[in-house]
């Protein structure tokens, strides 16, 4: 079984209240079981959202407490992102999931790239809350752009 985010699959999840619809991605899919988590929503944040980017390490940091996930007014979100990636992982784990494909880029999701803090547009190496989580019990995460 296989998680995907769901703003890949045409969700109105994303922080603006779009998605991020990927027809190849959907493609890749139509002969595989997948179950679809939005793991911002999943941590009480609403739909639209202020953008959030990582302030440090990366998603390993912010489940080590020693990075935050901020607003671009400077709202610490970080506590929402941590409950997401939990209830992700719950999921996850529920639907016997061993791989996940999630949105790039996405301070939850990003698999190997994420928004440096500065909301400047910069992308930095590193990967988002959810990600991190998941890797760290077993499960391959990839993005829609290794499809």
């Amino acid at each position: 079984m296989i998680l995907v985010s769901a703003c890949l699959l045409g969700i109105n999840c994303k922080y603006s209240g779009d998605n991020n619809n990927s027809e190849k991605l959907i493609e890749y899919l139509k002969d595989k079981e997948f179950i679809i988590a939005c793991p911002e929503q999943l941590g009480g944040l609403s739909t639209p959202r202020d953008p959030s980017e990582i302030v440090g390490e990366g998603g390993e940091s912010i489940l080590a407490g020693d990075g935050k996930v901020l607003t671009n007014s400077d709202k610490d979100v970080s506590y929402s992102f941590v409950r997401g990636a939990e209830e992700t992982l719950k999921i996850a784990k529920l639907y016997n999931c061993t791989q996940a494909i999630l949105k790039e880029g996405s301070p939850s999701c990003g698999s190997s790239l994420i928004y440096d803090g500065s909301f400047s547009g910069v992308k930095v190496n590193g990967q988002g809350v959810t990600t991190s989580l998941l890797r760290q019990h077993g499960i391959s995460v990839i993005s829609e752009k290794d499809i």
